[in-house]
């Protein structure tokens, strides 16, 4: 029978204000669905986008939130591959602002016994996103050079330890002195002040006029074109998040000289395929769990309290990965 759960719901769009929490009514799964129980939201960006109305959702009131981890509580027909009781985690899907949510089984990733909940909902999205602007975007090879905005950040610290990894030099931007130092032990060899020192400067000056391989960008507006000017030759710029506002139109005249290229990045194109959602899960959770990559939860929240939770990530007050405690 259907219940009721609480959940973080937003009739219009707007400030963090919008948010309301409230009852809302949790159908029974049906055939190919799943009832999943929430332990753990993540919090991301993209979650102030929808909230805003950056990111357009398809109808409101809508419960928003896109990466959680819990149990499955039910499940429907059809479903073979989990069972009630199975630990699982998910990202994309909206509604993750919820105690209760109904979800397709087949956006799920099943969770080790090596990954708790916490780990699992603060690193599915942030992690499988690093995931693919290492692998797919830009395939980092030892010995090249990148450049990570926003560094002291939940994706920005997981692309500093995972660029490490593969042997390649680490240059980051941050707000800040104090995250400067928490990047730069997360695998940041050259941390930036951005707010200190021109960042393109800085980049030139550490590459000795060479410039990086490639950027990776969240921020948009605010460090797109500048970002441009510190690629190499035949570099790329991946844009994948716009925290600071849309991009303006890209002038190629600037890339040509230089061989370069952009791309843009969007998880949801890499999760599609359960199989290779799955493989660079394992990957994921599997580095995480030798240590490799660490993911350092700094901020958590009730999830009642998800407005503060918007306003301390906008503001630019948090480092890490932040939670929201169900």
């Amino acid at each position: 029978m259907p219940t009721t759960a609480k959940a973080i719901r937003i009739h219009e769009t707007g400030g963090p204000d919008v948010m309301k929490w409230e009852d809302v009514e949790i159908a029974d799964p049906g055939r190919g669905e799943v009832l999943l129980r929430h332990t753990v939201a993540g919090l991301n960006f993209i979650d102030i986008n929808h909230r805003a109305g950056t990111y357009p959702l398809a109808k409101l009131p809508a419960v928003i939130g896109m990466e959680a981890a819990g149990v499955v509580d039910a499940v429907g027909d059809g479903v073979s591959d989990f069972k009630p009781g199975d630990r699982v985690s998910h990202c994309m899907s909206v509604g993750a602002y919820a105690e209760k949510m109904i979800i397709a089984a087949d956006r799920l990733i099943r969770l080790s016994d090596h990954t708790p909940d916490e780990i699992a909902a603060a690193a599915t999205l942030q992690g499988l996103t690093a995931h693919y602007l290492l692998h797919e975007s830009w395939e980092l090879k030892a010995g090249q050079t990148v450049l990570v905005q926003a560094a002291a950040g939940g994706v920005g610290l997981l692309l500093c330890q995972w660029a490490k990894h593969k042997g390649a030099t680490v240059l980051g931007t941050v707000g800040n002195e104090e995250k400067a130092a928490y990047a730069a032990a997360h695998g940041c060899d050259h941390p930036i002040v951005y707010t200190q020192q021109d960042f393109s400067d800085s980049v030139r000056d550490i590459t000795g006029g060479k410039g990086v391989d490639v950027v990776y960008d969240a921020i948009g507006k605010d460090t797109f074109e500048k970002g441009l000017g510190c690629l190499a030759e035949r570099g790329r710029m991946v844009s994948y998040g716009v925290a600071s506002g849309p991009i303006g139109p890209v002038d190629l005249r600037v890339l040509r000289p230089l061989s370069g290229s952009v791309a843009c990045g969007g998880l949801g194109n890499f999760i599609k395929d359960p199989v290779e959602r799955a493989r660079n899960a394992d990957e994921l959770f599997g580095l995480i769990a030798e240590g490799i990559l660490k993911v350092e939860i700094n901020q958590r929240y009730a999830l009642e309290d998800a407005a503060t939770a918007h306003a301390d990530l906008a503001g630019r007050r948090t480092t890490g990965s932040s939670i929201l405690t169900i």
